[in-house]
């Protein structure tokens, strides 16, 4: 699927893709990953990435031995749209140092974003400390009669940047940049990693939720 695509994830059935990894014609590659949270709820997911997630003990409970550190920029009370999650965090035994930008999951999604019982938390992903994105994410959460349902998915190789005039966006999204700075095993690593660390998520986040919240 192409990120030209992504309101596909508007519905709650299944894709034909919904794990593992493809690269597109493109360039690009597509990662899928489906994690069922018995008990959780798209509430809880907007919970944990607008309000609760405020410090780097919090971000390692989500993965202990991958997310090293974690702070914010421009972040408002209550909501994790318009503000960057500044992160380090081990992917493939390699360090990255990110920021992830949130995005206004209506203006990236369409007005469906709000419908009852569902989250989509968008955002283009970037290089700390530089002015460069290099991919986009979204996060697509649907309540079901037993808990919820998260599908994420990445697309590695978006680049955005207006260095030397946008002429290094330009050249790094062309097949030929994307095939020299990308590799199937970077994109397998990705997968692994927001496997692991959305299975934790949905293992602690009910409890956690409930206990915090009747504080």
């Amino acid at each position: 699927m192409r990120y030209e695509d992504r309101t596909k994830l508007h519905s709650p059935e299944r894709l034909e893709f919904e794990n593992g990894v493809e690269q597109l014609d493109n360039g690009v590659y597509h990662v899928a990953v489906l994690t069922p949270m018995r008990g959780g709820s798209a509430a809880m997911l907007g919970w944990w990435f607008g309000t609760f997630m405020q410090t780097t003990e919090h971000y390692k409970m989500w993965h202990p031995r991958d997310h090293v550190w974690m702070d914010w920029d421009n972040k408002s009370p209550g909501t994790h749209v318009g503000a960057q999650h500044l992160v380090h965090e081990y992917i493939g035994g390699k360090l990255q140092k990110l920021r992830i930008s949130f995005l206004d999951p209506v203006e990236n999604m369409g007005s469906e974003a709000h419908a009852p019982g569902r989250l989509f938390v968008c955002a283009q992903v970037g290089v700390l400390g530089r002015a460069v994105e290099v991919a986009r994410m979204v996060h697509a959460v649907y309540d079901t009669e037993w808990g919820c349902e998260l599908r994420s998915h990445f697309w590695m190789g978006l680049v955005e940047t207006d260095q030397l005039g946008g002429l290094v966006q330009r050249i790094a999204n062309t097949r030929f940049a994307r095939g020299r700075a990308l590799s199937h095993s970077a994109a397998q690593a990705l997968e692994a990693h927001c496997h692991e660390e959305m299975s934790n998520l949905g293992r602690f986040l009910p409890d956690l939720y409930a206990r915090e919240r009747n504080h």
